[in-house]
């Protein structure tokens, strides 16, 4: 009784691990799904011919995710003086801040265009300069990007964002704005004598979630294996002492009678 007892509550144990393992193993497929779908809307919208913008974004707030990349025409005048940075934004491991001009468009709303990148000064604080943007009206096409969330607690200072929280670039322009998506710089036309630099091509990578995923099935149907190993070694064990204590036993007899007959 005792004995079942005891590999009972290892047979429990094995089972609550495994069901853990599953789990984590299901997570694991999860974040690969959504590094495969990422893969195909980079795959799909990166390399696509630009489109009007109301083609894609049809509302000011519209969430469009499946538009995420693709590239579209706008034309329309940027406002020099609502320029903004957002901080900590390194490159190949080099500080830097990315470079977020308005620009309205015929009908008065605003769209935030993402010029690129500059390098951090002799501070982090801020660039050393800022390449202008063209003025007057000037046709952009840009590749769609989501907003980004607010992160709590981390501030930034006058000119500058935390992140790029497009609701808080609608209230410093004081204008209609689009807060769903904003674009990466491509091209302007005209073209500006000197721009930051162009956003990089992300990174077509999935990760390692899949093999992730099956070390963690094996480590759950390991444990189912390591579990019976464990109990037929126990057994063999104890027949083992139960076929030592009898010849042990055998060979006291044995001397018994040997004794005797002397």
């Amino acid at each position: 009784m005792n004995w079942l007892r005891r590999w009972g509550g290892y047979l429990a144990l094995v089972v609550v691990f495994a069901i853990a393992c599953g789990f984590l193993s299901w997570w694991q497929w999860s974040r690969r799904a959504d590094a495969v779908a990422e893969i195909e809307k980079i795959e799909t919208n990166y390399d696509a011919a630009p489109v009007a913008l109301d083609d894609l974004v049809p509302a000011l707030a519209a969430d469009v995710d499946a538009a995420e990349w693709h590239p579209v025409a706008i034309t329309g005048e940027y406002l020099l003086e609502e320029q903004l940075l957002v901080r900590n934004r390194p490159r190949n491991s080099e500080p830097g801040f990315e470079v977020l001009v308005p620009l309205r468009l015929a009908d008065g709303t605003v769209f935030v265009v993402d010029r690129g990148w500059v390098p951090a000064g002799s501070t982090p604080d801020a660039p050393e300069s800022v390449p202008a943007a063209p003025e007057g009206e000037v046709t952009v096409t840009v590749r769609l990007k989501p907003g980004e969330p607010e992160i709590p607690g981390r501030g930034a200072p006058d000119g500058q964002l935390a992140t790029v929280r497009l609701p808080d670039v609608a209230d410093l322009v004081d204008a209609p704005t689009y807060t769903g998506m904003y674009g990466l710089l491509i091209a302007e036309d005209p073209v500006a004598a000197e721009r930051p630099l162009a956003a990089l091509r992300p990174v077509e990578d999935e990760g390692p979630h899949l093999s992730y995923a099956l070390q963690w099935i094996a480590f759950g149907i390991l444990a189912f294996v390591g579990l019976v190993w464990a109990v037929r070694r126990e057994r063999k064990i104890a027949a083992g002492e139960v076929i030592v204590v009898r010849r042990e036993r055998d060979a006291e007899i044995e001397d018994a009678l040997i004794d005797a007959q002397r």
